[in-house]
């Protein structure tokens, strides 16, 4: 008597679809609150600082009846969170307000100023890459030598170094002493109004339009800041990269590798280094992202036009719808440079999939 074996049916194959969505709906709610919780605490703070914005708006040599009537149309008479839920409802319609000191809509003056402050903040991680990651690697192999004696100085220089005072150093130097770079600002004064402004980086519209003398002339403003914020990023970008190299050339692969013949530079280059490139992704867009909220001191020194100086008068002034744009618009470009990175390194690392 033949027995008929029958097989149970498979249970289903979970799919990865809902937790991907639960994922990606998880992210969207962290960043929303982020970016509510920085308006408020922003907003919160800039109604407590001592200065009266209208003030700054109609002078001090106003009169009372002036004063009120303006205090009452700026909703300064409302509760606080009348006047912060106002101002969320603007800005979910992409309504920032106006600026005091300008006069304009603070999102006119943040596509004006911010290109600048991104045109620097690039050409200065570029550098900072470009050098402290290789010098990063030559200490960690060389340990203990006097090319990581060096690498680990330069580091801390750069890393100890005010940016402000080397910047005043710099200018010093070699704009009043040499004569070698520019006192300040994007281009020259009688470069003004020549190049027509389609993306608001002077680099990239003076090489579309082809008027090269203008891209030099971008090119000599932009060295010097970008070389100062370039060395600090190089001094942390240096170090972290020794640190991870470091643990990578302690590991047993590397061991096995050597064992088995294989030269030093494929084993630095191809497995160590390999390894770490997810690490360095993340330090380069934590870099990035403090370079482009941290100009504010080197934007002032070399008087660049960007969103660092921009925010400075702005707090000067009591120009809050300006400081809110201007902490919002950094809120988010961050959280999206965190979220590039985090996108990009799952391409470099299945393991993070």
């Amino acid at each position: 008597m033949s027995i008929i074996q029958t097989s149970e049916p498979s249970a289903p194959r979970k799919s990865a679809l809902p937790k991907a969505a639960t994922k990606i709906a998880t992210s969207f709610v962290v960043i929303l609150t982020t970016l509510l919780g920085l308006m408020m605490i922003t907003f919160t703070v800039g109604r407590m600082v001592p200065a009266d914005p209208v003030i700054a708006v109609i002078g001090d040599q106003a009169d009372q009846a002036t004063y009120d009537r303006v205090y009452k149309e700026m909703g300064l008479d409302r509760p606080i969170y009348v006047q912060f839920a106002g101002y969320l409802s603007d800005v979910v319609h992409l309504d920032f307000g106006q600026s005091i000191i300008t006069k304009q809509p603070v999102s006119k003056d943040l596509a004006r100023v911010f290109p600048a402050t991104i045109e620097l903040a690039t050409l200065a991680t570029i550098i900072g890459a470009g050098l402290g990651i290789p010098l990063g690697v030559v200490a960690a192999v060389r340990k203990g030598t006097w090319v990581d004696h060096v690498a680990r100085v330069v580091g801390l220089l750069g890393y100890s170094t005010p940016i402000f005072w080397l910047g005043t150093i710099v200018i010093l130097v070699f704009y009043a002493y040499l004569g070698a770079i520019p006192p300040g600002g994007r281009i020259y004064l009688y470069d003004e109004g020549i190049v027509q402004a389609r993306t608001n980086f002077i680099l990239i519209d003076s090489a579309l339009g082809g008027h090269w003398d203008v891209f030099r002339s971008a090119l000599h403003h932009i060295i010097a800041p970008a070389v100062i914020l370039g060395y600090a990023s190089m001094a942390y970008l240096s170090r972290m990269t020794r640190s991870f190299m470091l643990e990578q050339m302690r590991q047993e692969y590397i061991l096995t590798a050597r064992a088995k013949g294989l030269g030093q530079r494929p084993i630095v280059w191809r497995h160590a280094f390999r390894n770490i490139r997810v690490q360095l992704l993340t330090v380069i867009a934590l870099a990035y992202c403090g370079l482009l909220d941290g100009t504010v001191l080197i934007e002032t020194v070399f008087a660049w036009p960007g969103l660092g100086s921009y925010l400075t008068s702005a707090l000067f002034f009591a120009d809050m719808n300006a400081v809110l744009g201007s902490v919002l618009l950094i809120g988010i470009i961050s959280i999206a440079i965190n979220l590039l990175s985090d996108i990009v390194y799952r391409f470099i690392d299945p393991r993070t999939r």
